[in-house]
């Protein structure tokens, strides 16, 4: 065996939970029809389910209802275990068994739609509520393990997974799950800047306002 045969890993099972569902129903029969156990939620698992994929829903992989209003879904050990839990660490595998937490191998996530609401004129509060909790938490969490977990933020990647888990007898390259973690902290990173920027936005403007006031520029790089 090679070393880059050694560093593949296989996917047996997988998350998706998606707010652009472009290539979401062919991707999932691609996954089904290599044997993958699918994982989801709400209007992604619908959608899987609609073009018949098999397909179990969280709260049920869990034993733990989604609550406050869709707010809390995916937050909890049998999900964050399963894709931190490092395969050749014989103390995290007696955990994961100790625990019934089953490895989650792919994690296909985009985000909710935080930056298009803003730039639709979405009210203060509509903007609050798409900004993701779960997602930037799975997408960080696979990324971090990215030794043994593939990580997917954008449906363009799709095609890139297909090929490697047809080449590969299922499997992902290390050099393939490397480069999507990459991409991850590059999506989560924008994110979370576009959330600071929404909410020092009336920090921002009230400074601006003071200084006009006692007659300076209103410009602070700090609060940009």
């Amino acid at each position: 065996m090679t070393k880059k045969d050694s560093e593949s890993r296989p996917i047996s099972r997988a998350l998706l939970s998606v707010s652009d569902k472009t290539g979401l129903v062919e991707f999932g029969k691609f996954l089904s029809q290599h044997g993958v156990k699918i994982l989801s939620t709400g209007g992604t698992a619908g959608a899987l389910r609609d073009a018949g994929i098999a397909v179990k829903d969280v709260s049920e992989h869990t034993q733990f209802p989604e609550m406050l209003d869709g707010r809390v879904k995916t937050l909890h050990p049998k999900v964050h275990g399963g894709i931190l839990g490092m395969r050749e660490n014989p103390a995290h595998q007696e955990a994961m068994q100790a625990h019934d937490i089953q490895p989650i191998d792919l994690v296909v996530v985009n985000l909710y739609p935080f930056e298009q609401t803003v730039a639709a004129g979405g009210d203060f509060d509509d903007c609050i509520e798409n900004i993701d909790i779960g997602g930037p938490a799975l997408i960080r969490a696979a990324a971090k393990n990215h030794r043994d977990v593939t990580v997917v933020v954008e449906s363009a990647d799709y095609e890139k997974v297909m090929g490697e888990m047809t080449q590969l007898n299922g499997a992902t390259s290390a050099d393939l799950r490397r480069a999507l973690a990459a991409k991850a902290y590059a999506r989560t990173g924008a994110y979370d800047f576009s959330h600071r920027r929404l909410v020092c936005r009336p920090a921002r403007r009230a400074l601006s306002r003071a200084l006009v006031l006692f007659g300076q520029a209103p410009a602070n790089a700090a609060l940009r």
